[in-house]
């Protein structure tokens, strides 16, 4: 990763993060093809939810045939962080029209945002909306092939958890939150690993008393108001 912020920049910068969208697409569309979805339904999901946690959700809800209006939202809760991603990427990209910040908030994904988090240390904390488009458009076309890919090979791979591939998401993060650390040297090293482990911990906290969905969103908040008050200090 490096300073450029064009097209091309974007594709490059995205590439390490597709694995992430391959596994878990492969994976979301096995699980999907043994909940008897079809692979049309799969696509469509794919690129209407563009979600990999509320999809499986959604699949499963599904399944057992849960109401139009608990299936919405569940989807909403669990995409609530959303809305936070994007109020911090915002203020990066204020000089560029409303148009723009549309087309980038509605493509930002976990990965995505965790990337331009990364690459604000490559440019002096600037973002573009042609490095942004080209991440996340690319994001958004591999996730939506990987989830149809594994649904018509689903029948040939009945438990997806047995190839690790529901991991695959999660192994991606630590690998951003470890570039993150490394390369962020406006802040001392100590202090992310303080504000991370906080985090950890009250979501092992939060974990106990409500949902997962909710207690990532509490944690967000409370991660973020903590890492404010340790920067002040």
């Amino acid at each position: 990763m490096d300073g450029q912020l064009d097209f091309r920049a974007g594709l490059k910068d995205v590439v390490p993060t597709l694995f992430g969208y391959i596994g878990v697409g492969l994976a979301f569309g096995i699980v999907a093809h043994t909940s008897h979805l079809s692979v049309w339904l799969v696509l469509l999901m794919s690129l209407l939810v563009y979600a990999g946690s509320a999809q499986f959700v959604i699949t499963s809800m599904l399944l057992v045939g849960s109401p139009i209006g608990a299936i919405v939202t569940s989807t909403i809760l669990i995409n609530a962080r959303m809305s936070l991603m994007s109020m911090t990427v915002a203020p990066y990209l204020k000089q560029e029209s409303f148009g723009q910040n549309i087309l980038i908030g509605s493509l930002l994904t976990d990965e995505t945002f965790a990337l331009s988090m990364n690459k604000l240390n490559q440019t002096g904390h600037k973002l573009k909306p042609a490095w942004f488009h080209s991440a996340n458009v690319c994001a958004y076309l591999v996730w939506a092939i990987s989830t149809v890919i594994g649904a018509l090979l689903g029948s040939l791979i009945p438990d997806a958890k047995a190839f690790g591939l529901d991991f695959a998401v999660v192994a991606m993060f630590i690998g951003l939150l470890y570039l993150q650390m490394i390369t962020d040297r406006s802040k001392p090293l100590l202090r992310h690993l303080t504000v991370a482990g906080f985090v950890a911990l009250l979501m092992i906290v939060l974990m106990r008393f409500m949902p997962g969905s909710t207690a990532i969103l509490v944690a967000t908040i409370l991660g973020c108001l903590f890492g404010m008050a340790v920067e002040r200090r």
